[in-house]
């Protein structure tokens, strides 16, 4: 059954907005009109990116990010209608091309890195915080991360890459990144070991003592002295309170039934 006519043509005008070069522009047109429009409406989408997206798009140079952001804008269909929400699309864009113009490995990953400053800088949260001790036992107690925070693990150390300094072909290195909005409404970046960056993940869900979560990394290391990373581990979560990290710890049900 052929398309109503208005849906025809908005189809033909959408397809000639998406890519000019592959899609024929609607009869009843001005051309220059239609220029100006399709001008207009990827400059706001590659404007939005380049704020996004500042250190990616400078590595690039102008010629190779345009046609990247062209290439996005003609092949992607977004799944939400919200502008803000457009750099993470591009992100999951990215991460499944699989065709097109050679880019290098890292890229996708800077990309992340890059959108989860403003996935925190705009991230709500309900998460009660009801009965956090601030100055609470981390080991006893179970430790409260964060809830406006992403536990990051990335083959290339994104958090170096500038200008003078990227990747060479091959150059992985695992890089753990707690990043997180502390109180002040700043987003934060710190880099993690992996034993950690393994902390922060146990006790994300808020059910186990610090202890409990750091007795669990020493059975899945095999560590053949737990006490020693109980006691590192320790040391792991003061530092992450101090920073903002850890907001604190509750008390668990057994005490708080005693008290």
């Amino acid at each position: 059954m052929p398309l109503p006519e208005f849906q025809r043509y908005q189809r033909e005008f959408t397809a000639h907005v998406r890519d000019p070069r592959a899609a024929q522009r609607p009869d009843g047109v001005e051309a220059r009109r239609m220029r100006v429009y399709n001008e207009l409406l990827f400059n706001n989408l590659r404007g939005f990116l380049d704020t996004c997206f500042p250190v990616a798009s400078d590595l690039l140079g102008e010629t190779r990010w345009r046609r990247l952001v062209r290439e996005f804008f003609a092949r992607h269909r977004c799944t939400s209608p919200l502008f803000r929400q457009i750099p993470e699309e591009f992100v999951r864009w990215l991460a499944a091309r699989e065709d097109g113009p050679k880019l290098p490995d890292w890229l996708p990953h800077l990309v992340h890195y890059e959108w989860v400053e403003l996935a925190l800088d705009v991230m709500a949260h309900d998460a009660s915080l009801d009965g956090v001790d601030a100055a609470g036992d981390l080991l006893a107690g179970r430790p409260v991360l964060n809830p406006v925070s992403f536990v990051l693990v990335y083959p290339y150390a994104v958090h170096r890459i500038r200008p003078d300094w990227r990747p060479r072909p091959g150059q992985r290195e695992q890089t753990c990144i707690l990043a997180f909005r502390n109180s002040q409404d700043r987003v934060r970046f710190i880099v993690l070991n992996p034993v950690t960056a393994r902390l922060a993940e146990l006790i994300r869900d808020g059910r186990l003592t610090g202890r409990g979560a750091l007795r669990r990394i020493a059975d899945e290391l095999a560590h053949p002295n737990p006490a020693a990373v109980v006691e590192g581990g320790r040391a792991a979560l003061e530092n992450l309170r101090n920073e903002g990290a850890v907001l604190g710890a509750r008390a668990t049900r057994r005490a708080s039934a005693r008290a």
